[in-house]
């Protein structure tokens, strides 16, 4: 038997988490709100990919490791695999995603939006539409990092909405 939620459900979890972390818990604090939840989708990352991965060989290198993250793992966590991947061949990865799902019912200002990144700590935007977006975007961030580190790769990971409901996911390798 199956053991399926409705995306709806799960959607709404995470809205839910974000806003609790960011208004409630740590209102005061964005920055602490942001690595928490950031910590969250660390820990769901990883386990994942210990589940989507138990019977693979390891990954050759970053790049076997980042387009599985991109076609398998990403179907199995949004239905769909990533839209674009970029490199530098020099440990840096962008991942576009040209739909991504938990950004499809936001609707915001693109002046706004454009000076917002989920990377960006303690920046407090004009319009909490945008800012609540941004610690949105912390979640997945963490699911990345940790489905990556879970593989043996140590990364840093942030997100750029500039362009909605599109998002790109900048993976940056740690030597």
């Amino acid at each position: 038997m199956g053991r399926e939620v409705a995306e709806s459900c799960i959607d709404g979890v995470i809205i839910e988490m974000v806003s609790a972390y960011s208004t409630r818990f740590y209102s005061s604090k964005p920055d602490v709100a942001a690595r928490r939840i950031e910590a969250i989708g660390y820990q769901v990352g990883h386990q994942l990919s210990e589940r989507y991965t138990m019977e693979r060989p390891r990954f050759a290198d970053h790049l076997e490791a980042i387009k599985f993250i991109c076609k398998d793992f990403w179907t199995e966590v949004f239905k769909k695999q990533i839209d674009n991947l970029k490199t530098n061949h020099r440990g840096t990865f962008v991942l576009q995603d040209n739909h991504f799902r938990w950004l499809t019912r936001i609707s915001l200002d693109p002046a706004v939006v454009a000076n917002t990144e989920a990377a960006s700590e303690g920046e407090s935007g004009a319009d909490s539409g945008a800012q609540m977006t941004s610690m949105l975007l912390y979640f997945p961030c963490g699911i990345i990092r940790g489905a990556l580190t879970n593989l043996g790769i140590s990364c840093a990971v942030s997100a750029d909405m500039s362009n909605l409901p599109a998002c790109s996911f900048v993976v940056r390798i740690k030597a």
